[in-house]
């Protein structure tokens, strides 16, 4: 697999002295929160020094390393980046839906790394083909983005990371649950622990799965 570059980074270098990646972890899951994180190399040049090359070969798409290759790769950005993460809750998600609670994250994250300093010399390349609505700095969407851009990938690392620990540190309190294990998503161990102990207030209820196990978990109580 061909790894990311800051091929795109550096061809808009002349026109924006800040070059941010946005990407996210967690619309997918049935609980627990949506995290967005924006990331900016602190190199604007956008070269990578040979000494720096060996730290940014795990920076690539979250989804194709293990924990403990995201893991370090993480420790790693925290070292060449600047670093700002979003996250919003299941009932936030559940009242505005998936897709808007996202750009809430995205929109948190990047208002965190700039503050109110985000202004024409800025661009965020967001993972995907959609914009983040209602925001004031200029856009550029990437499809796939986190497989082309250093950037967009080590937001998506970031992102993962943040939320996989939110996930865990769930998991403490609700340990029948299996949230280290699965983080959320509809696996079958999952959805079993659903229909055995009922829904929690990091479920999304909105979310047809957990719906459905809401009414058949009703009616065993009832029985």
């Amino acid at each position: 697999m061909k790894p990311p570059t800051f091929d795109i980074e550096r061809s808009l270098s002349n026109s924006y002295r800040n070059i941010v990646g946005v990407d996210e972890a967690g619309r997918g899951p049935l609980a627990g929160p949506v995290v967005a994180a924006a990331v900016r190399y602190r190199n604007h040049s956008f070269e990578i020094p040979d000494s720096e090359r060996e730290a940014f070969r795990y920076i690539r798409d979250s989804k194709t390393l293990s924990e403990k290759l995201r893991e370090g790769a993480f420790a790693r950005i925290l070292e060449y980046f600047d670093v700002a993460t979003g996250v919003v809750d299941a009932e936030i998600i559940d009242r505005v839906n998936i897709l808007q609670a996202t750009f809430l994250a995205m929109r948190e994250a990047v208002g965190k790394l700039f503050g109110d300093g985000v202004g024409d010399d800025t661009l965020v390349l967001v993972d995907g083909n959609q914009e983040i609505p209602s925001v004031r700095f200029s856009q550029q969407t990437v499809v796939k983005g986190d497989a082309i851009s250093f950037s967009i990938a080590a937001a998506s690392i970031v992102a993962k990371v943040k939320r996989d620990r939110i996930l865990s540190a769930i998991d403490r309190d609700y340990p029948h649950f299996g949230f280290s294990r699965h983080k959320g998503y509809g696996t079958v161990a999952h959805m079993e622990a659903i229909r055995r102990y009922g829904i929690l207030p990091i479920h999304r209820r909105s979310f047809a799965p957990v719906g459905r196990a809401m009414g058949t978990f009703a009616k065993k109580k009832e029985s």
